[in-house]
């Protein structure tokens, strides 16, 4: 099963948009605090995101809570300061994995990826570039996932009757 983290996330529109890409694949998403912004039922509601009780949602109170809860997963950390591109590992579909990314400011902390130096993966771009938004970049490394692995559980042939186009 595929699980995206995201560690300290500060804007929610970021977080909406990866909630509902964990929505149409199936994904579980883990949210690590302190989170800028509510996600109480309320707030959601009044934010229009009528999505949100399609997504399987775990908050976890800190970094250490959350990589305890994943000790046996399969992580891995997107950064810019990856040199592994994200494309130049294989998934293993037979256990969890979780693709875990940092605050839309500054990313994830240093010490994280000093911890995982083999398992932080970057997302090519243009050098100079500051970075991709949070939620394409989710959006990317998941789909990736699920290409190497077949896209299992996902329509992946459309049903539109194209005379009714």
């Amino acid at each position: 099963m595929l699980s995206i983290c995201l560690i300290h996330p500060e804007i929610p529109q970021n977080t909406g948009n990866i909630a509902r890409t964990c929505a149409v694949t199936g994904a579980h998403l883990d949210l690590v605090r302190p989170l800028g912004f509510d996600i109480s039922e309320k707030s959601v509601r009044h934010a229009g995101l009528d999505y949100w009780d399609k997504v399987s949602i775990t908050v976890y109170d800190s970094v250490e809570d959350f990589l305890s809860s994943h000790k046996d997963d399969e992580l891995w950390f997107f950064s810019r300061k990856g040199r592994i591109p994200y494309t130049g590992i294989h998934f293993d579909g037979n256990r969890n994995t979780c693709l875990i990314f940092g605050k839309e400011s500054t990313g994830l902390e240093e010490d994280l990826l000093r911890a995982y130096p083999d398992r932080v993966l970057r997302i090519p771009m243009k050098n100079g570039a500051r970075c991709l938004n949070l939620s394409n970049s989710a959006a990317i490394a998941a789909y990736e996932y699920y290409r190497q692995l077949g896209f299992p559980g996902l329509d992946s042939c459309g049903s539109a009757d194209w005379e009714d186009l």
